[in-house]
């Protein structure tokens, strides 16, 4: 026991949970915003079971990756042979990939919704999709999220016991802190237009990396994955932009009302 509970062990413990988090910032943004498309009394309900799922996949998935590393790494069909488009593709950047297109696809259906909301049909409706499909869903888009911070925790320890702990750390925290954002967007609604760009932004970080991790190179241009520093700098304006905005509107009316 003296052994596992060792000052090593433990820093490497407390950095990966701080890893979990900032790393797990835009997977609650969209499991608070998938969950929406959930009949309303059951949104909580499948935030938890889906994240609570995802933890012990997360958990497989790490057992795996310690196992089968080199057959998550090693290509699975290459693309060559031309000047218009070439890459090698493996299991890690086929996910990504995937993630990346769903997710962009997530943020401009619901952008395009808000385009053309109805508030009468959204009530009647309640819910786009059923408890067991948003939960699919949710379990499904945090595999994507996890191979970022499973690869991460794997350059920091080789202790399993450490990584499996801080992924439930992460985990129990994404499900304290899920229903908040959930409910400070249902009560700032405009905000929800915010983070679909956000979402969308992160769709294209996951593009980016995905054909970073491919090699792939279009006209004989590389991709190159999108930094962390670069997305949370396009997230700082995108949050300055609406606060501004917001502000000036608010002074235009007090304006208006004054005449």
């Amino acid at each position: 026991m003296e052994d596992l509970l060792t000052l090593e062990h433990l820093t490497s413990l407390v950095l990966l949970i701080m890893l979990q988090a900032v790393l797990g910032l835009d997977n609650l943004l969209y499991i608070s915003i998938a969950s929406k498309q959930a009949p309303e009394k059951d949104q909580a309900r499948v935030r938890t079971i889906g994240i609570a799922w995802a933890i012990v996949l997360r958990i497989v998935l790490l057992f795996l990756l310690l196992q089968l590393i080199q057959w998550f790494q090693n290509p699975w069909f290459v693309i060559a042979d031309n000047s218009y488009l070439t890459g090698s593709f493996n299991f890690h950047s086929i996910i990504v990939l995937i993630g990346g297109v769903f997710i962009m696809y997530t943020a401009l259906k619901e952008i395009w919704h808000m385009m053309y909301f109805d508030p009468a049909l959204e009530k009647s409706s309640g819910g786009t999709k059923s408890v067991t499909q948003v939960i699919l869903l949710i379990i499904v888009m945090n595999l994507v999220f996890s191979f970022d911070s499973i690869l991460g925790a794997m350059a920091l320890t080789d202790e399993f016991w450490v990584m499996a702990t801080a992924i439930v750390v992460g985990g129990l925290l994404m499900i304290w802190l899920s229903g908040r954002v959930t409910a400070f967007l249902k009560k700032n609604r405009l905000y929800e237009v915010l983070g679909l760009f956000i979402l969308f932004i992160v769709g294209i970080m996951l593009l980016s990396e995905g054909g970073h991790l491919a090699h792939i190179n279009v006209f004989g241009n590389p991709i190159t994955p999108m930094t962390k520093t670069t997305f949370y700098f396009v997230i700082t304006v995108l949050i300055l932009i609406d606060i501004v905005q917001s502000k000036y509107q608010k002074n235009l009316k007090r304006s208006g009302e004054k005449h």
